[in-house]
């Protein structure tokens, strides 16, 4: 019997046709479907009886793994505990995209290969699929992957349930795979993504001031930091609030601040701390102790990298209570100058550390 294909437009993906492969691979169907790099093969990881039919599918090797797709960045959670920076800064930079990462899952020294495809009908077939999807290439093993479905169901017509025809893939290139289960992490196979970016991007350090608003304190400390940095590529400075919901100008006090340090910062929007932000950071320096509390209430695996700016105040007193450098917000322009030369005080003595 010959392989249904259906047709789905990749740009506004028929939400019924979309379903209807989704359902198929939960009941442990195999799909065809096209992702940006190459045409995949689509199986519930979790369904035994799937998976030894996709690798008779594709004449596997025995005890190859397979990788598999997620939606979504903050999902690496659910299938990994490893918590180096390096790896979240990849993600974030690449997902969605032409990026596979191995990362150990904690199981007897097991490792799953996961990524996010950078395609709509992928994208909404793994949300729609209510299940880990394996997804490796539409092709026999040995053979060259399939940039269309054509070329896909040459050898898979009759051996799989769907195909789905989205038209020639964007890249045409296999994903680069980056092993985080070594240390340190190797580039397994290289993909649409060099190992020169792969080295440039995990090579960055990143430092994160946090603050509650994102319109003063650490906008303050992220302007001057950069300042006091100089150019220096092998470090990016970034700051967020706690309690950010809606992006932000600075407040026109810390704004006029900075400009007596010659620094233009009326560009600058608010942003939110999040769980991807914290963990990709090498640094994290907050304002005070609550915010430190939060923060660790987001990504209690961050805590070794969290610091009160304030221990780092050239005068330390006696009590904790006083490392907070407490908010200017509402206070006279005087607050706002002296709440600047605080966070400086601190920052010349954090210069070292990155």
């Amino acid at each position: 019997m010959k392989t249904k294909v259906v047709r789905i437009n990749p740009k506004s993906p028929e939400a019924n046709l979309i379903l209807d492969a989704a359902r198929l691979v939960h009941q442990g169907g195999l799909v065809i479907f096209p992702t940006e790099t190459v045409y995949g093969i689509a199986a519930d990881h979790a369904n035994p009886q799937a998976m030894r039919r996709l690798q008779a599918v594709k004449k596997r090797s025995a005890g190859k793994p397979f990788s598999v797709m997620i939606a979504q960045k903050e999902l690496i959670g659910n299938y990994t505990d490893h918590q180096d920076p390096k790896l979240f800064k990849l993600i974030d930079h690449y997902w969605p995209g032409p990026l596979t990462v191995i990362v150990p899952t904690g199981k007897a020294g097991g490792t799953l290969g996961i990524r996010i495809p950078d395609h709509p009908v992928a994208l909404k077939l793994v949300e729609h699929a209510h299940c880990t999807i394996a997804a490796p290439s539409a092709n026999v093993e040995g053979a060259p992957a399939p940039t269309t479905c054509a070329e896909a169901l040459r050898d898979l017509d009759g051996l799989v349930d769907m195909a789905i025809d989205s038209g020639p893939v964007a890249i045409g290139t296999a994903s680069t795979i980056v092993d985080f289960a070594t240390d340190p992490l190797s580039v397994v196979r290289e993909g649409a993504i060099s190992t020169a970016d792969v080295l440039k991007v995990t090579g960055t350090r990143q430092v994160l001031f946090v603050c509650t608003g994102n319109s003063c304190r650490s906008v303050m400390a992220e302007y001057l930091f950069r300042k006091m940095l100089g150019a220096h590529p092998d470090v990016t400075v970034a700051s967020a609030g706690i309690g950010v919901y809606f992006h932000s100008a600075a407040s026109a006090e810390a704004v006029n601040v900075l400009r007596e340090e010659g620094i233009e910062a009326r560009a600058h929007r608010s942003r939110p701390v999040t769980s991807m932000l914290l963990k990709q950071a090498d640094l994290i320096f907050v304002m005070t102790r609550a915010h430190r509390n939060q923060v660790l209430e987001r990504a209690p695996s961050v805590e070794k990298r969290v610091y009160l700016l304030g221990e780092f105040a050239s005068h330390k007193v006696r009590h904790e209570h006083d490392l907070d450098i407490p908010d200017p917000i509402g206070k006279a322009q005087g607050e706002y100058q002296l709440c600047r030369d605080a966070i400086k005080d601190c920052l010349g003595r954090i210069k070292g550390l990155v």
